[in-house]
């Protein structure tokens, strides 16, 4: 899924957050600090990390088999 820039970004204390390996902290940690940086733009090694890692806050809570309670209306 191509997320755009300012969407991952968004999310991006999430996967700060949520990182649970010693590379996605690290490198969630290392993009979050770049970014502070005015026109700030991922490489593009980083940017298809950076969308996997957001789009693996969507997914996780289906692979941990915790269920999800939606509100009725």
């Amino acid at each position: 899924m191509n997320r755009s820039i300012p969407e991952i970004m968004f999310h991006w204390p999430a996967v700060v957050s949520r990182a649970d390996t010693d590379f996605a902290k690290g490198f969630a940690r290392s993009v979050a600090r770049q970014a502070r940086r005015p026109g700030w733009r991922p490489s593009a090694k980083q940017l298809p990390i950076m969308e996997r890692m957001v789009s693996d806050l969507f997914t996780s809570a289906d692979d941990e088999g915790e269920e999800i309670s939606l509100i009725e209306s």
